[in-house]
């Protein structure tokens, strides 16, 4: 028989009790010893600053990227997916039509751009970033902007970028975690 290998799936739960569900899982898998089978439980979450009345109070908080779904990295085994889907919070898997049919796993390159954003991405890093390429910022202070490539550092992985800052041009470094290929 062949090995099964672990991949992402995507649970459905109420929007703004997954952290709370994700603990539950944790709990659920070390409770029926399905260690083996399901891994990392994630809820996609990024810092945002915290601002009053316009302005920027210094403070940070977690913001929740996808309202009402936690990722999961497991073995789909009839245990595992048993343990998941009877999670108190746990409303079903996207990718299954209910009625006792399995989920479909979801694309290693979704999951990846996912895991990036928030910085947890442990994948093949992609290297081939080249000088006058243009990439997209997905994390930090220069979030969502298009900004050409003008140095690369692979050891470091970072790259330089242009922009400009009060109108005038700057040079900044950005690591491969918090930028995607346009």
């Amino acid at each position: 028989m062949e090995q099964a290998e672990k991949k992402w799936y995507i649970v459905n739960t109420y929007s703004g009790h997954e952290a709370k569900v994700r603990d539950n899982i944790i709990r659920r898998i070390d409770s029926e010893n399905e260690q083996e089978h399901i891994f990392r439980v994630i809820v996609a979450e990024e810092e945002e600053l915290v601002k009053k009345d316009g302005k920027p109070t210094g403070k940070v908080k977690l913001k929740n990227i996808y309202p009402g779904y936690i990722f999961i990295e497991m073995i789909m085994t009839d245990e595992a997916w048993y343990v998941v889907r009877n999670t108190p919070g746990v409303t079903g898997f996207v990718g299954s039509s209910g009625r006792g049919t399995k989920p479909f796993p979801v694309p290693e390159e979704e999951v990846a751009k996912v895991l990036k954003r928030i910085g947890m991405f442990e994948g093949k890093e992609d290297t081939d970033y080249k000088v006058g390429d243009e990439i997209r910022v997905v994390n930090g202070p220069l979030a969502n902007q298009i900004l050409p490539i003008i140095a690369v550092d692979v050891e470091k992985k970072l790259v330089t970028v242009a922009t400009i800052f009060f109108g005038r041009k700057n040079e900044v470094s950005v690591s491969f975690n918090d930028i995607e290929k346009i």
